[in-house]
């Protein structure tokens, strides 16, 4: 077999695509099918309150997958996704809000909380926003621009592990303190809402609310494609010997900057998509999303499902929030200590997440979403090597036989 075939790797498998496709037959399809059609008493109809429920996860399994390609894939663990979803979902927040035109309490060009503040005329930074296009590019290239410029010197100082991940943190922290702030032209501690429509259609309306539901799925199930498109190429191999001994990938002659940069700038693009999603569905914007508490809770989403798997992405950040919207109903006090208690269990007996528990219980799925011959996350063993550490050598003759070619 040649190089090249040795280090192909199918972007799923068959058992895989089924599984795809069962996914999206009942997410996608039947879910809103069951929503629409059936009488409001029927028992086979999905309640209005669960569709926007469910869209709420959606948009979160995509910020899941979009930290498993940067700590899972990448290891770089970043404490500040936070700002990157609310950036997404501030720009497509300002949309909605231009939207609003004199529909607002007092009737003015302007967003009612500049009327309230006594602002005079709009600001350079909302112009643009009153096109759906521009505010939907905005809320992928907004949080993009800002990785790439934060990691750029970041990585470009070699700052790495726990002082990269202190640092984001600050980050997001230091921007929840400026949108908090009335005369940045944000809406201030209230944020933006009082949404009235999208694209023309009411937020109000059960239709538009599966519309944007079924958007989010397919958002969903193109960021896992594009994810694993990345982590199944020769890209996704040289992330992960980054992550395994960057130090010798930079001896065997590739620039680890480059690479760390475009999985950490794509990672925050597609939080900024999950942004814009999320807010239309749950009609309000505020700085709390950029709390650093949330940006934690997203880690945990990932570690409780499984690092470098991204179904066990999706599945830990669709298990924790599932979990989460019970408990805060069912007993608000003691979710904290749940999540807690979560995450220090799984950190001590399933260090590999959910999936990786799985694995090791020798589960069938192998060839699946993230099976184990794609060579991901199979347990180490003393006569085993992982595919997916370093093989900078066999990359490496790849390239030279490429272009001797």
């Amino acid at each position: 077999m040649s190089a090249a075939g040795r280090l192909h790797t199918p972007l799923l498998g068959r058992t895989g695509w089924g599984a795809l496709a069962l996914f999206v037959a009942v997410a996608g399809v039947a879910i809103p099918i069951l929503n629409v059609l059936p009488a409001e008493d029927s028992a086979l109809r999905v309640p209005d309150f669960l569709i926007a429920l469910l869209g709420k996860f959606v948009c979160y399994a995509i910020v899941a997958l979009a930290i498993d390609l940067i700590w899972g894939y990448t290891g770089i663990l970043s404490l500040g996704h936070g700002v990157f979803f609310a950036l997404g979902g501030y720009a497509i927040g300002m949309y909605l809000m231009r939207s609003i035109g004199i529909e607002g309490v007092y009737a003015s060009d302007l967003p009612d909380f500049m009327v309230f503040l006594d602002w005079k005329e709009l600001p350079w930074f909302w112009y643009g926003f009153d096109s759906f296009p521009f505010a939907l590019a905005m809320a992928v290239l907004a949080p993009a621009a800002l990785a790439f410029a934060f990691g750029f010197f970041a990585f470009r100082s070699r700052i790495t592990g726990v002082y990269f991940s202190i640092i984001t943190q600050a980050m997001t922290f230091a921007f929840m303190l400026l949108f908090f702030r009335n005369d940045t032209g944000f809406g201030g501690n209230n944020g933006l809402t009082d949404f009235k429509r999208i694209l023309g259609f009411s937020l109000q309306d059960p239709i538009t609310r599966v519309g944007l539901y079924s958007a989010s799925i397919a958002a969903l199930v193109g960021a896992f494609l594009a994810c694993r498109a990345i982590v199944t190429s020769k890209l996704g191999r040289l992330l992960r010997a980054v992550r395994d001994a960057e130090a010798k990938v930079r001896f065997s002659g590739y620039d680890a900057l480059q690479y760390k940069l475009f999985a950490w700038t794509f990672s925050a693009a597609l939080c900024g998509l999950a942004g814009a999603l999320y807010v239309p569905q749950v009609g309000i914007i505020n700085p709390g999303e950029m709390h650093p508490a949330n940006s934690i809770e997203m880690a945990i989403w990932v570690a409780v499902g499984g690092r470098g798997t991204l179904v066990g992405a999706v599945g830990g950040a669709w298990l924790v929030n599932a979990t989460k919207s019970w408990f805060t109903v069912a007993a608000p006090e003691t979710w904290l200590y749940v999540l807690g208690g979560t995450f220090v269990a799984v950190t001590l007996f399933a260090p590999d997440g959910l999936v990786g528990l799985l694995r090791r219980l020798r589960l069938p799925g192998r060839s699946g979403l993230d099976g184990a011959r794609s060579g991901e996350a199979r347990p180490r063993g003393p006569e085993t090597r992982r595919p997916d550490s370093l093989n900078v050598g066999s990359l490496k003759a790849k390239s030279l036989t490429e272009s001797e070619t």
